[in-house]
């Protein structure tokens, strides 16, 4: 049985990841409307990610005996100044899951919820690897400047 605490801290993560999927869609919808596909493709897998992270938590708290819950959805950000400012964001963004999430495994463990613990150090691993992706597409928008959009907006259509 898991913790009303934890069970809490899980739904409210949830609510983030939804959240977190609405704004990836969003960032998508704007970059392929300035014609960038590639951006576009890669930040809309991002939050096909986000809503599969938001299930898995549901998932788990029912293995566990608890409930999940779909929380209000807040309004996402629907303009940037351009591609670079979006992947700051995103950057940004990622950090700030990272840290929520450690806040999650932080409930888990004063829990003393091992199974817990282990479901969500596999998010905690994830984000290094999101915080990275990010990170990187930061670096290679500022190498290329504006005259190698086009070469990263391909670039970024071929990673899964």
């Amino acid at each position: 049985m898991i913790s009303e605490k934890l069970q809490k801290a899980i739904n409210d993560q949830i609510a983030v990841e939804m959240w977190s999927s609405n704004l990836y869609l969003s960032m998508s919808y704007f970059l392929r409307g300035k014609g960038y596909s590639g951006f576009s493709s890669w930040l809309k897998k991002r939050s096909e990610e986000e809503l599969i992270h938001a299930q898995q938590m549901a998932d788990y708290l029912f293995k566990r005996g608890g409930n999940a819950f779909v929380k209000g959805i807040k309004d996402v950000p629907a303009e940037w100044k351009s591609p670079l400012e979006v992947f700051e964001s995103v950057y940004t963004h990622e950090v700030t899951i990272s840290g929520l999430i450690d806040k999650l495994v932080d409930v888990a463990s004063t829990d003393k919820d091992k199974a817990s613990q282990d479901f969500l150090w596999s998010f905690v691993r994830e984000q290094v690897e999101e915080e990275d992706m990010a990170r990187t597409a930061v670096e290679k928008l500022k190498i290329s400047g504006d005259g190698g959009l086009f070469y990263v907006d391909s670039y970024f259509a071929n990673i899964k």
